[in-house]
């Protein structure tokens, strides 16, 4: 039998900082909480800003090879293919909470 593994420490390294910062900031204990996790809308919202983040950093890279301004084909690609898999990411995660809270509301008390 596998243990337990919680999913969000699972899926944090996916919405990492790409720039390397160390750790996932979403992921640490929020302000004056007493070490308390940070809520789940913050995480969501931190991941949904993350997405974005590279999405642009993506659309940074293709603008600069078109144009010819020094970035490398394989940057580009790089950058692209990160913002698809966050995208997917987050895409799998929202269908999954929709899942859930249709699943929530189909029950019966």
């Amino acid at each position: 039998m596998q243990p337990l593994m919680n999913p969000l420490t699972a899926v944090a390294p996916a919405f990492s900082n790409p720039v390397g910062a160390g750790g996932s900031p979403w992921l640490s204990s929020s302000g004056g909480q007493g070490g308390a996790p940070a809520p789940f809308s913050d995480l969501l919202t931190d991941a949904v800003g993350q997405v974005n983040q590279l999405e642009d950093q993506a659309h940074a890279a293709v603008t600069g090879l078109m144009t010819g301004s020094g970035v490398d084909v394989h940057q580009a690609m790089i950058a692209t293919q990160k913002a698809s898999m966050a995208f997917e990411l987050a895409l799998a995660v929202r269908n999954k909470a929709v899942q859930a809270y249709q699943q929530v509301i189909g029950m019966q008390f």
